[in-house]
């Protein structure tokens, strides 16, 4: 799982989002960031929580976040992943892994036995001076949000 954790400083990267612009994290400088990692696009798992981040983002929006998600799919995939699921957030592509290393949630995973390489689902919450301030190494994709903003709470 990741080497980073709460009170670390988030580390920078750029990348393409789904429109193939380049989007960094000191884009963001000021606000409060969810930036969380998946494996695929239009996958289950996947599917259910980008669907709960979708649902939930005005209040998420009103809470004073931005939602970026990455996962190692390129931006034409990201584009018909949130076209499909309308989904108003940001997708950043990291094919080559830069990203999701830096932010070590690259690693081996385990499914029905067969064990494989893999983006270990996970959610950092950096606040407005670009801290971590909570790591979600298993986030719950149906109630993601209501992770999210209990945890948030819990900092204040």
């Amino acid at each position: 799982m990741t080497h980073l954790k709460v009170d670390d400083m988030a580390p920078i990267f750029s990348g393409l989002d789904q429109n193939g612009k380049k989007v960094s994290l000191s884009d963001f400088k000021g606000r409060k960031v969810v930036l969380y990692f998946y494996p695929q696009d239009d996958t289950p798992t996947c599917t259910i929580e980008a669907c709960n981040l979708r649902d939930n983002y005005a209040l998420l929006k009103k809470q004073g976040f931005t939602v970026l998600g990455i996962s190692p799919d390129n931006e034409r995939s990201h584009k018909k992943f949130a076209a499909k699921f309308h989904l108003p957030f940001t997708l950043i592509a990291d094919p080559d892994h830069t990203i999701i290393n830096k932010y070590g949630v690259w690693g081996e995973k385990q499914l029905f036995g067969r064990e494989y390489m893999g983006v270990h689902r996970t959610t950092f919450l950096i606040d407005a001076h670009g801290m971590i301030r909570k790591v979600f190494e298993k986030p719950k994709s149906s109630t993601h949000t209501d992770e999210i903003i209990e945890a948030w709470k819990e900092l204040k």
